[in-house]
């Protein structure tokens, strides 16, 4: 039995699936961030969110052969690695679980732990890739100073793509009544009060204006396609950066794939992508989600890793999911 948790800004996804490839249980939780919700809260997610998978399949800790735990932040903080590392020692012995940041989840689903790289642009945006056993991420240094590519970052440049049709600096399109609708504008100058003094300049809020950016561009806005490009391009550089450090050979054409709420942007957002990489790369529509992808990290650190019928198997429950 291998336990997969893939933990998020929004919410924590929790698997259970033996070694034949059945999926035995599924349970989803609030966030575990420990940075929104505090530490103990961060524990009592873990707890819960393991009782209710255990007791959804009808089985005890002592099932369980290995379990890795995708955790928000994982890493970032040297005084908190060790405080997160320990939290489910409450309820599995030291060497049947390990933690590691969430973007681990996204590479394991997406490219089922083969060799490669994937990248994540969700609220935030992050890569994580790993080769003949070295790993590497680039990215995820949060809104203040990163974060380029993502949903957030595309809001807030749609959002002053808004300000600038609204004073006639640049010509109005799609966006601007599109905008106005969804938000329920009765002024222009009604968006600060709702984005800072209702939203609280809420960060996954904001991301989720993205959708909006996305629609804008469908509709044929120029300047917002303009943004999705250039997200696009740091995402590429962020996934090529990732090329460097792991030291893929300059001849290989190197798997990447992807994760996170911007792609469901489609081409929008993977052309300028592709575009950028070009053919030194090969791009992989991605395989699994990432909450399968910590049960398959964690089947893959006990030594015992799922072959590909297995895959197979697993791959035909969530497609019927």
């Amino acid at each position: 039995m291998f336990i997969g948790v893939d933990g998020g800004g929004t919410k924590t996804a929790f698997i259970l699936i033996d070694e034949t490839g059945a999926i035995k249980a599924r349970h989803i939780e609030g966030t575990c961030s420990y940075l929104a919700i505090g530490i103990e809260n961060t524990r009592q997610v873990l707890e819960d969110g393991i009782n209710a998978l255990l007791h959804k399949s009808n089985l005890q800790t002592s099932d369980v052969k290995y379990a890795f735990f995708g955790l928000p932040s994982f890493g970032e903080d040297k005084k908190m690695e060790a405080v997160l590392a320990e939290l489910p020692s409450s309820m599995f012995r030291k060497d049947i679980y390990s933690c590691g940041n969430d973007t681990i989840c996204g590479w394991a689903g997406s490219l089922s732990c083969v060799d490669g790289i994937n990248i994540v642009a969700g609220t935030g945006s992050i890569s994580y890739g790993e080769y003949k056993g070295k790993k590497a991420r680039v990215g995820g240094w949060g809104e203040l100073f990163g974060d380029e590519g993502s949903a957030y970052k595309i809001a807030c440049d749609g959002l002053n793509l808004f300000t600038k049709m609204s004073d006639g600096r640049i010509e109005k399109g799609p966006l601007y009544e599109i905008l106005k609708a969804r938000l329920s504008l009765k002024a222009d100058l009604d968006l600060p009060g709702i984005i800072l003094d209702d939203w609280g300049g809420n960060r996954s809020k904001i991301a989720s204006l993205s959708k909006l950016m996305s629609d804008a561009a469908n509709a044929g806005d120029n300047h917002v396609i303009g943004i999705f490009n250039h997200a696009g391009l740091e995402l590429a550089q962020i996934i090529d950066a990732t090329r460097r450090k792991l030291a893929f050979p300059s001849s290989m054409r190197v798997k990447y794939s992807y994760s996170g709420g911007v792609f469901k942007a489609g081409e929008l957002i993977l052309t300028p992508i592709k575009n950028a990489l070009k053919l030194d790369y090969e791009i992989i529509k991605p395989r699994f989600s990432p909450m399968v992808g910590a049960a398959l990290y964690a089947a893959k650190l006990s030594g015992h890793p799922f072959d590909e019928e297995t895959l197979f198997i697993i791959e035909k429950q969530e497609l019927n999911c």
